[in-house]
């Protein structure tokens, strides 16, 4: 696991003062560009799914979108995307959680998850935790149980982990990298 952690964050590229002065944004875009360290992290992550028992993949909007459905077909499973409030047609659930400042809203169809569904949540950044508690929430309201969640990178210095662990209810929380 050493090996795929160096290649992975050889590829992640740091943006100093982006989207605001004094955040430093870690960039995923070299990692997706280059098709060795993207089938490492695809695999690994569908590997987390093979092992969580996870019968459907969520990926967040919108990078949870780029990194779950390669890893729901890699896994062989279905791909469910979990959309900002007014993006998906027809029926659909959703939940609202607050941000620093203000709220949001996500949203999936009802009819993509049953209570055979075992979920596994994939995104590619663990922050504060906000958007993946809410998604947590959500499968759960669909009737679904939650198998896990995978994250890409997780910035520890937020404590996204110590809001999501109660949330979770004992499925893990699997982080490839921590910075």
């Amino acid at each position: 696991m050493t090996d795929i952690r160096e290649l992975l964050l050889s590829r992640i590229r740091d943006v100093a003062d982006y989207p605001e002065p004094g955040v430093m944004f870690k960039d995923i875009t070299p990692l997706l560009a280059d098709p060795a360290a993207f089938t490492a992290l695809t695999d690994a992550l569908a590997e987390i799914a093979q092992r969580a028992g996870a019968t459907k993949v969520v990926g967040l909007e919108a990078r949870g979108f780029i990194l779950g459905a390669p890893v729901a077909v890699r896994a062989g499973l279905g791909f469910i995307p979990v959309r900002k409030a007014g993006k998906l047609p027809g029926a659909t659930l959703a939940q609202a959680y607050d941000l620093e400042y203000g709220s949001a809203e996500i949203e999936v169809h009802a009819e993509d998850l049953t209570a055979e569904d075992r979920v596994l949540v994939v995104d590619d950044v663990l922050a504060t935790g906000g958007t993946a508690e809410a998604s947590v929430q959500l499968i759960r309201r669909a009737g679904a149980e939650v198998a896990g969640l995978a994250v890409l990178m997780e910035l520890g210095f937020l404590s996204g982990r110590a809001r999501l662990e109660p949330a979770l209810n004992g499925a893990p929380l699997e982080a490839l990298l921590t910075v």
